[in-house]
């Protein structure tokens, strides 16, 4: 997440694009705060550049992090490069003056990894423990992981490496990706979504027909691991959630939520199948879009829900991403978006709001009455270290425009 509360203060973090620098890292972060007298600009990079948006952890106890990383290579113009991890922390004992310094930590790594502007990486944090730990990515073989401990201290490192995909053409590394990362009581959660140039040669070469690109990347099987204690280094064998690999389709994590009594809760869409490729490969499939919903105990599926389902022929209200509120008393709610037409036809465009309720029961979904609703959207989330609340902040882009980010703030009573 980009979005962060302390408090009664929300932080967000975000890019600044530089016109005399090309892409890929044409970008530099920065860091925005709202409390009562409304939003500011904290601070800002002044003198680095980077490719990806920059993730936000927090602690209670007026402690912001910034996760960083920053190009190595000095030319502007150059495309690609080698880069350096970094976490920011920002001081904000005194809210009332804006935080101008930071403090930089260099994760310690297991070797030396060679990393680039390609991160693909995700900070986690444990807001009760003051515990934090960075996942990154190197090429397509496994992540780096580094564990820092409440008194700042780089104390144990790893690697996590790729399910394998032995039933592809070619078998490889299933590279993961745009993972849900948790970490409570030194236990670490992780849930992504394979990522890799398409598997099926015959559809690759199909899809390089329609598109004339050499390359086109599969998102399609969601897979769990997690670690129960992080000191251990060893993370417990993967598991596959879903997939959608049989028709071609498409899945988009969601969220993960560990709740108190240790089950794991995780939310993520599933397309059902390529169009592109139905005429030719599967005729006769039907498409769906599905925002389903699962509950993990240690190394098990213990439950499984759809939350929101539009199926083609039938109904026609398609869901969105998907995000976990959690209050203070531990009752756990999911927002999402909904667009395409209800079934009067009328068109759809909406933000919902449902109950998950003790064993797995799902309360009704209502209605957010936002004026423009948000299509994609962070969450101020406990994975990041933000305490569970009765408002739930969101940081996104509003359905009728794709260049404005936007801020919400939504009270549940």
């Amino acid at each position: 997440t980009c979005l962060v509360r302390v408090g009664e203060t929300v932080f967000a973090s975000g890019l600044e694009t530089l016109k005399d620098a090309k892409p890929l890292n044409n970008c530099r972060w920065m860091l925005f705060r709202r409390d009562h007298k409304g939003w500011q600009k904290v601070t800002m990079d002044e003198t680095g550049r980077t490719r990806e948006p920059c993730p936000l952890a927090a602690f209670p106890t007026n402690r912001v992090f910034l996760s960083a990383n920053p190009t190595l290579v000095k030319d502007v113009n150059a495309y690609a490069g080698p880069a350096r991890p970094e976490i920011l922390e920002f001081s904000i004992a005194n809210p009332a003056q804006p935080a101008q310094m930071f403090q930089t930590f260099l994760p310690a790594w297991k070797g030396k990894p060679q990393f680039s502007e390609h991160s693909y990486r995700s900070l986690a944090a444990d807001g009760q423990s003051g515990n934090l730990v960075i996942f990154q990515n190197v090429g397509y073989t496994h992540a780096e992981w580094a564990f820092m401990n409440g008194n700042a201290n780089w104390i144990v490192q790893g690697q996590l490496q790729w399910p394998w995909g032995a039933e592809y053409d070619q078998p490889q590394p299933i590279r993961i990706c745009y993972p849900n990362v948790a970490l409570q009581d030194r236990a670490v959660y992780f849930c992504g979504v394979s990522d890799v140039q398409e598997p099926n040669l015959k559809w690759r070469a199909y899809k390089k027909e329609l598109t004339g690109r050499d390359w086109d990347y599969d998102f399609r099987r969601l897979f769990y691991t997690w670690m129960p204690d992080i000191t251990s280094g060893t993370f417990r064998p993967w598991i596959e959630l879903a997939s959608r690999e049989r028709t071609g389709g498409w899945i988009t994590p969601g969220d993960l939520w560990v709740a108190p009594d240790g089950l794991v809760h995780i939310v993520w869409t599933e397309r059902a199948l390529d169009e592109r490729l139905r005429p030719k490969f599967f005729p006769s499939e039907k498409q769906s879009h599905a925002l389903n919903y699962a509950v993990v105990r240690r190394d098990q599926v213990v439950l499984r829900r759809t939350l929101c389902l539009a199926e083609e022929g039938k109904s026609n209200e398609v869901p969105g991403r998907g995000r976990f509120h959690v209050t203070p008393d531990h009752r756990l709610f999911v927002l999402y978006y909904v667009s395409g037409s209800d079934r009067e036809g009328h068109a759809l465009a909406e933000n919902r709001l449902l109950e998950i309720k003790a064993g797995g029961e799902v309360g009704p979904s209502v209605r957010v009455p936002l004026k423009r609703p948000f299509t994609e959207f962070f969450t101020a989330t406990p994975r990041a270290g933000s305490l569970p609340a009765i408002t739930l902040d969101l940081l996104g882009l509003q359905a009728g425009s794709s260049t404005n980010i936007c801020y919400a703030r939504i009270g549940l009573f």
